[in-house]
């Protein structure tokens, strides 16, 4: 678009290398070097995975601090994120696998009561609105750990609490629900994810991403066969709803925490689309004679419901032309046309050494920005 004076750069992380926000930097730095008068309007997204809090923050949230559970129960330094009454809750922060100690994975016995702890938090700073992201976690417990933190009860048959995590459930014989924290009843929950997968099955929380938490073909079982435990129980407490719920579009999400969301009444709905409603993307679009998206990897993955994909489809929807920036391209232009994207630039064009790429991803991104400015602005 010749003459395009009016910049929205709407990138999510290039994990491992530059957070959000550095990355709408780099690129404002490349633009400007080449066409030093352009607006650039900078808008970090995210998809409810891992830096949906920083992006709240940088679309001016106040970020809040907590002491929660991390997922071995050890305590950590949880960050929220909360604007007037909405608060951004992103599980990961409490119960991510970036939580976990170097090395140590927990499939059986990690837990979401940290998750639960943060819920609460946003329920104690005022929010009427909560927006859960949830996404990397260490987790595949069904959310039970979190709804324990938010007063219920998961009991063996001795009349003890159930052990942490996903292996534990096996052994829940009652389900208890009546003391979960009244302020839930009159909050709108949202369940903000970028995966639609069911609770159990072949496509189920377990089975599907189970092995990168470090579960075993032998621990996808067990979980499977725990998670579906875990829902018989509960119908016993909340009817047939417990079944709906676990066959639910997102109940499998992080581990089964959007099951757990939903039985507390939680809407699922895309994540992207949830934060972009959050972070104003509307109005800055409006504002945009250019969108620039990206992430570390294009790839299949990308186009299902993937912070890229939804920037380019919202912008497309508005007709404003959409360049993307990646570490790495895995699609053909025939394929990111049909996403809405004219033309990706991976820094790979510019440094074909991966390696290189990862480890100076700035300079190397701001370069790639220059390219960017001289096709489409200069």
């Amino acid at each position: 678009m010749d003459g395009a004076r009016r910049v929205l750069v709407a990138a999510d992380k290039f994990k491992g290398s530059l957070t959000a926000v550095e990355v709408a930097e780099r690129v404002a730095a490349g633009l400007r070097r080449i066409v030093p008068d352009v607006a650039v309007e900078a808008l970090p997204v995210a998809d409810g995975g891992d830096g949906t809090v920083a992006a709240a923050v940088a679309a001016g949230f106040e970020r809040r601090e907590v002491r929660v559970a991390g997922p071995l129960g050890d305590e950590v330094t949880a960050a929220y994120a909360l604007r007037g009454d909405t608060a951004v809750v992103e599980m990961a922060e409490a119960s991510g696998l970036q939580r976990l100690p170097a090395g140590v994975l927990a499939p059986l016995t990690a837990s979401t009561y940290g998750s639960g702890e943060l819920l609460r938090a946003a329920l104690d700073a005022g929010a009427r609105t909560i927006v859960f992201g949830v996404g990397g976690s260490a987790t595949t417990d069904g959310g039970a750990g979190m709804l324990s933190a938010l007063g219920a009860r998961f009991l063996r048959a001795d009349g003890e609490p159930v052990a942490p995590g996903g292996g534990g459930l096996a052994e829940a014989a009652s389900a208890d629900l009546s003391g979960l924290d009244p302020r839930l009843a009159g909050i709108e929950l949202v369940l903000a994810s970028d995966v639609d997968n069911p609770l159990t099955g072949p496509k189920g929380a377990p089975a599907v991403y189970g092995p990168q938490k470090g579960a075993s073909p032998e621990d996808v079982e067990t979980l499977d066969a725990a998670l579906a435990h875990f829902a018989k129980v509960l119908e016993g407490t909340v009817g047939e709803r417990a079944a709906e719920y676990a066959a639910s579009p997102g109940a499998g999400a992080a581990g089964g925490i959007g099951y757990g969301a939903l039985l507390l009444g939680a809407r699922f709905r895309p994540g992207i689309e949830v934060m972009l409603d959050v972070l104003g993307f509307a109005p800055a679009l409006e504002r945009a004679d250019l969108v620039i998206t990206g992430e570390g990897s294009l790839d299949e993955q990308t186009l299902h419901g993937k912070a890229p994909a939804g920037v380019a489809a919202a912008a497309r929807t508005a007709g404003k032309e959409v360049v993307a920036v990646c570490g790495r391209l895995a699609l053909a232009p025939e394929v990111l046309g049909r996403a809405g994207i004219r033309r990706a630039y991976p820094l790979t064009d510019v440094e074909p050494d991966v390696a290189k790429c990862i480890a100076d991803a700035g300079p190397i991104l701001e370069r790639v920005a220059e390219r960017i400015a001289r096709d489409f602005l200069a």
